[in-house]
């Protein structure tokens, strides 16, 4: 997904036209809009052709295939607690993954994290994640919360469950998450977790969705692949 400063500035004029719209602006940049001084909280785009700078991840470790087959891979997205710290709706990703990972030990299976630097399709990084799973159990996570578990030998868009509407998302979905994930290693009957739909949610966050899309896209590095991810870096 190839961005330009054209449309980089662009989202952003509507990012910061929904955020006044809304009140949501902090006050010193109202005051900015007041004097016709654009709003940036010291981000300005000027001179600039991405979102934010590329993160180094010189010296990773690229993730090991695993053999424990209580293994549970959870793949995060490749600005996961580096450039985001906060889900669309400002859950800590520290908390989102803390929960994931206290779901998988409820029922006795283990979890490992990695970083996913060659996709930002949220259905690839499960199944990528899964590929690495010893068990062949794996579970995706955007930074933006949008969450999928998956099985190894499944076509990526057949996954085990999907959970789309990421502003909808609890710290007890991710950790009901965490104990589906499990199960489905352990071979056990899962019921499907419920999940809220709410048909406003897409067009109230559309603009953050797809402004957190590019962040996250930005940063993705092929070359890399898929690295130890042990927290912020």
């Amino acid at each position: 997904m190839e961005m330009n400063e054209q449309l980089i500035r662009a989202i952003t004029t509507a990012v910061v036209e929904q955020l006044r719209n809304n009140g949501q602006l902090p006050v010193e940049e109202q005051e900015k809009l007041k004097k016709n001084e654009t709003p940036d909280s010291g981000n300005s785009l000027r001179g600039r052709t991405r979102m934010k700078p590329r993160h180094s991840y010189a010296g990773a470790q690229r993730a090991p295939k695993g053999t424990n087959p209580k293994e549970v891979v959870i793949g995060v997205g490749a600005a996961f607690q580096t450039e985001i710290r906060a889900t669309i709706t400002g859950i800590p990703l520290e908390e989102v993954i803390r929960n994931v990972q206290a779901g998988i030990e409820e029922e006795g299976m283990v979890s490992r994290v990695v970083k996913v630097l060659d996709t930002s399709d949220v259905c690839f990084m499960a199944l990528e994640s899964a590929k690495l799973s010893g068990s062949g159990i794996g579970i995706g996570i955007q930074s933006k919360g949008t969450t999928v578990i998956h099985q190894k030998d499944l076509y990526p868009l057949s996954n085990l469950e999907l959970f789309p509407q990421a502003p909808l998302m609890t710290l007890e979905t991710y950790r009901a998450i965490g104990r589906n994930a499990a199960r489905y290693v352990k071979g056990e009957k899962v019921t499907p977790i419920e999940s809220t739909n709410d048909p406003m949610v897409r067009a109230k966050f559309q603009v953050k969705a797809a402004l957190m899309h590019i962040i996250e896209t930005e940063q993705l590095d092929p070359e890399k692949g898929m690295i130890v991810w042990e927290g912020v870096r």
